[in-house]
């Protein structure tokens, strides 16, 4: 599949081919879903915790006597149903984590790419360099690029400039081409690349 390649003013001046090992493989929906549960598992904290009768302070003490009072039988007043009694079947710290073969991970990435350059979604740049980090200056190269919805910037190598250009706009993202991702890459409309960036595409899942 080939595209064209523009630069930061939006001028055509090459053109570049994406990959069919990459870009346009059969789409399994399925591995991609799961690559994406997976993610947002791994991302939880899981550090949620109560306590239970046990744990809670006081209650040593039964509060009244078995029988003869014509109240209810209690034993502690750190049961469930007193107030600030223990809590039945809280949360309790634990992992989310979710493991998944390298080669489905790849496979779900390739299918998230494939859906993108199906879509025309994915644009090519020669280069992406900054000076100094101007946030206008990134406004303009998305408006000259035809952006006008979410995009996904991502970078062959750490940039700064870039970076903070680009870091208070809505709906931009930065990201390295190497930590490349189905969340980020299902969670925004257009995928933005220098070459330089799908050449470590191409080296990862190529």
């Amino acid at each position: 599949m080939r595209v064209p390649v523009r630069n930061m003013t939006g001028e055509k001046v090459s053109e570049a081919e994406l990959g069919d090992q990459v870009f346009a493989v059969a789409i399994n929906e399925g591995v991609m879903y799961q690559a994406l549960l997976r993610q947002l598992a791994n991302a939880r904290l899981g550090t949620a915790s109560t306590k239970t009768r046990g744990e809670v302070s006081g209650g040593g003490k039964k509060p009244w006597r078995q029988k003869g009072t014509g109240r209810a039988r209690h034993g502690s007043i750190r049961e469930p149903q007193w107030r600030g009694g223990g809590i039945v079947f809280g949360p309790h710290p634990r992992s989310y984590r979710q493991r998944m073969p390298r080669k489905m991970r790849r496979l779900a990435l390739r299918s998230a790419l494939s859906v993108k350059a199906g879509d025309d979604q994915v644009v090519l740049l020669d280069d992406l360099k900054m000076e100094i980090p101007r946030t206008a200056e990134m406004v303009a190269m998305l408006g000259n690029l035809g952006i006008d919805s979410t995009a996904l910037l991502l970078l062959p190598e750490a940039n700064p400039e870039v970076e903070r250009s680009a870091r208070n706009l809505p709906g931009v993202k930065v990201l390295r081409a190497n930590c490349l991702n189905v969340r980020d890459i299902l969670g925004y409309d257009y995928l933005i690349m220098p070459l330089a960036s799908l050449e470590v595409i191409d080296g990862i899942l190529g």
